[in-house]
């Protein structure tokens, strides 16, 4: 496995974010073409099937977020026990979640000056990974 850093450390998995993402607009463009097309006694059918192609859509995308909100209340959980273990203090308040994520690539000796930069000058979650000198990886979130 390569080295993570700032420039590769995004994932991009086939088979969610592409075949499941096309299939599932091909479905509802599809279906509402069919829609378009049905005949008077298949208006019903064909509006079915766009809805469940609607449904399935917000399906995909709550599995998405519902599993990344679990991960981030994960990582704050983490990145809070790490501060308090190098500084014996909770991570500043003022830092919000994506902060947070973006601080659990610093390592050990920046993460802490780095946190309190962060909570200071309220830096977005890419400056603070652009800031990060040694890359701690992350392999496990997708």
């Amino acid at each position: 496995m390569t080295s993570q850093n700032f420039k590769n450390h995004t994932r991009l998995l086939l088979g969610w974010h592409g075949i499941t993402v096309f299939l599932l607009l091909v479905l509802l463009v599809g279906s509402i073409i069919n829609l378009c097309y049905a005949s008077c006694e298949m208006h019903f059918t064909a509006a079915l099937v766009v809805l469940v192609a609607i449904i399935l859509g917000f399906i995909i995308w709550f599995a998405r977020v519902f599993a990344l909100k679990a991960q981030d209340r994960a990582i704050r959980a983490e990145e809070n026990l790490r501060h308090f273990a190098l500084t014996g203090k909770l991570l500043d308040g003022r830092l919000r979640i994506g902060q947070i994520v973006a601080l659990r690539f610093a390592s050990d000796a920046e993460f802490v000056a780095l946190a309190n930069k962060a909570a200071e000058q309220n830096l977005r979650s890419k400056a603070i990974k652009a800031a990060i000198i040694n890359w701690k990886a992350d392999y496990y979130r997708v």
